[in-house]
Order: C-alpha cells, then sequence, then structure tokens
C-alpha cells in the first residue's frame, strides 16, 4: 500500500467518524466523547498528511508516533459510547476493524523507520 492509498483510508475514517458523530444523541457526555473521537480520528489524517511531508527521517518517526497514538485513541472512544449505550457496537464494527488494522499498519511502519534510523 502506498502513501496516498494510505491517507484516503485515513481521511474516509475520519468523514466516517464526522457522520457518526452527527448522529448521537444529545447529552453532554455524548457531545464530550464524541468531540474527543472526531478529534483523534481527524487528527490521524491530517498528522499522517504532515508526517509524508516530513523533511527528515527524525520527523518522519516523530509525526508517525502521534498518528499512531491518535489511531489508538480513536477506538477508545467509540468503546465508551458503546459501553454506554450511546451507538451500537455492531454499527462501528466496521470503524473499529480499519482503526486496528490502520494501527498495526502505522506501527509498523514506524518501527521499520527507526530501524533504518539506526543504521
Amino acid at each position: 500500500m502506498n502513501a496516498d492509498e494510505l491517507k484516503s483510508r485515513c481521511k474516509t475514517v475520519a468523514i466516517e467518524v464526522a457522520k457518526l458523530v452527527e448522529q448521537l444523541p444529545n447529552g453532554q457526555t455524548t457531545s464530550v466523547f464524541g468531540r474527543q473521537l472526531l478529534r483523534s480520528a481527524a487528527s490521524v489524517a491530517a498528522n499522517y498528511r504532515s508526517a509524508c511531508r516530513a523533511r527528515s527521517r527524525a520527523g518522519f518517526i516523530n509525526m508517525l508516533g502521534i498518528v499512531e497514538e491518535e489511531t489508538d485513541e480513536s477506538p477508545f472512544w467509540l468503546e465508551m459510547l458503546v459501553e454506554m449505550k450511546k451507538i451500537e457496537a455492531s454499527s462501528v464494527e466496521p470503524l473499529v476493524k480499519e482503526l486496528k488494522e490502520l494501527l498495526a499498519i502505522f506501527t509498523a511502519s514506524r518501527k521499520t523507520a527507526k530501524s533504518g534510523a539506526k543504521q
């Protein structure tokens, strides 16, 4: 998978999360959790774009670390919304699956970049 395909996948996740957040029931908790979810999902897409334009390997590795953290955070907020019975688990399974796949890709990419930096 190339960088453009990965950027597209990240942006698609951010858009799907935005659509989901728009459908959440009103309430203080869902508002806070929804904002956090949207922020983390959008951050994955934005920071991966930024990582692809890094000026150095160290910058790339650093940005991928941020992307990795945000990709790991997004499913947490989805889980919180499910456990609070604000959304159905089945409705977010595809998003959680995609986020876990992206996390595995970013983790492997960061490890590869770090090992290349040591050489």
